[in-house]
């Protein structure tokens, strides 16, 4: 058993693909103005393979990987949802369990820091 320690489980990982750099920036810009993420990473060159309405496609993206608490996933959600081009916009969040504890502190202050624990 690996204990983990509370205080970081309040952290996590947002994977959101979009259609291009220009519009990861623009929702990276938004969800930074907002406090709804600390860093947002655009990882350029993704290609996607899925099924949609029926047929298998093939799309070149960008994957966004945001760093944030899991105080703010669902206000995050909301404003991916509301300001990305995607009718079904992929929004997925992975708790982050370790780490560095003065980048997750950065985290916390960067969104907020509600210090009222969890």
């Amino acid at each position: 058993f690996k204990q983990i320690n509370l205080s970081m489980a309040r952290y996590c990982a947002v994977f959101v693909t979009a259609p291009s750099k220009e519009v990861a920036k623009s929702l990276a810009q938004g969800l930074l103005g907002k406090k709804l993420a600390a860093c947002v990473n655009v990882v350029p060159g993704v290609t996607s393979y899925y099924e949609w309405e029926g047929k298998m496609e093939e799309d070149s993206e960008v994957l966004m990987m945001i760093k944030s608490t899991k105080e703010k996933f669902a206000e995050l959600t909301e404003y991916v949802k509301g300001n990305h081009p995607y009718d079904c916009v992929e929004v997925i969040q992975t708790e982050i369990s370790d780490g560095n504890k003065p980048y997750l502190d950065w985290i916390r202050d960067t969104c907020g820091g509600e210090s009222s624990g969890s």
